[in-house]
């Protein structure tokens, strides 16, 4: 990799990942000489950028890298990059302005008037562990065109400060809750879920105008006894914050399990209405038939941990896992993807 002053680009933003704090895991590694933290990438890099339909129609940066290590994740050749076999060709490293000029020639054009874009879309993977670079772009965009809005799409694993930036920077905000206890949120992402209830708390309660919606990715057996504690929680923080849970669809680690039911999306729903949510829905592919072991909640996760490779086999912890670095799970080839 070039050294910084070798890029040719002002990429002095960067130099906080020289002693890299952006996630909650707060890693301390020096990502600039070639150290691999949790998210095991170095620069930030675009996966792919494109127009993109779903709610909020954007432009979207898909970044590589994530903070979690998520069983079921729907973007895992991108996440796990560049360690999974099967992550593809990515478009790199972009100057920060190179991309604004591209994003905003793109939301000008007639395609993005047809979907109805108007904002740029920061996702992955996580734009976290690339914020320094998603900053710097918005700040680009916005001497190009004052009005373009900015969509963040997290899994809310930011620190307070990490946070505090992105809400300056954005104007709407897609927050990700994979699970509410800690055992069930570990056991699929290998990350606590503590600090995601604060900074979903933190949203609600001092930026609920950000707030695009809450999305739920549920699996059934697992997050039965899930739904309405988590749904208290939203809830007690207000009842008009929207939620849209997320049909489970089978990939990655989880790939050969079965997919969730329009009865249990349904199910849901009531569950979510009677703890006095106001805004909720459910979005989806549903009825995908898979394998249905006779394990539920943790010991169906870690059914499908262990099948992925992890040694961990009672409590996921990616920091402080002794293959952080050889991880089986980032090197997973599902037997099928959707």
């Amino acid at each position: 990799m070039k050294k910084l002053e070798e890029r040719g680009d002002a990429s002095l933003y960067l130099e906080e990942l020289r002693e890299c704090r952006l996630c909650s895991w707060e890693c301390g590694i020096n990502r600039l000489e070639g150290e691999r933290g949790v998210c095991g990438i170095s620069i930030p890099m675009v996966a792919s950028s494109m127009l993109h339909p779903a709610p909020p129609a954007s432009y979207d940066a898909f970044l590589v890298g994530c903070s979690f290590r998520c069983l079921f994740c729907q973007n895992w050749r991108i996440s796990n990059y560049p360690e999974n076999p099967c992550s593809y060709d990515i478009e790199g490293y972009y100057p920060p302005r190179k991309w604004a000029e591209l994003a905003v020639k793109s939301l000008k054009s007639s395609s993005a008037r047809l979907i109805g874009a108007d904002r740029l879309f920061f996702t992955g993977g996580e734009p976290t562990c690339s914020l320094s670079w998603v900053e710097e772009v918005v700040k680009e965009t916005r001497t190009i065109d004052k009005s373009v809005k900015v969509n963040y799409d997290t899994n809310g694993f930011l620190t307070k400060k990490s946070l505090k930036r992105v809400l300056d920077l954005a104007t709407s905000i897609t927050y990700d809750i994979k699970a509410y206890s800690e055992k069930i949120h570990q056991a699929l992402t290998g990350a606590p879920v503590e600090q995601v209830l604060q900074n979903a708390e933190y949203i609600g309660k001092k930026a609920k105008e950000k707030l695009w919606e809450f999305r739920v990715m549920v699996i059934p057996q697992i997050h039965e006894k899930e739904i309405q504690p988590l749904c208290e929680f939203i809830a007690s923080i207000d009842t008009t914050l929207p939620v849209c849970f997320l049909a489970y669809r089978p990939n990655f680690v989880m790939a050969p399990y079965s997919g969730a039911t329009s009865e249990f999306m349904d199910w849901c729903i009531n569950t979510a209405k009677k703890t006095g949510i106001e805004n909720v829905h459910w979005s989806g592919t549903v009825g995908i038939k898979g394998e249905k072991p006779k394990d539920e909640g943790i010991y169906l996760a870690y059914t499908y941990a262990k099948k992925g490779g992890c040694i961990q086999t009672s409590s996921r912890y990616c920091k402080t896992c002794v293959n952080m670095h050889k991880c089986k799970v980032k090197k997973h080839i599902p037997l099928r993807s959707t």
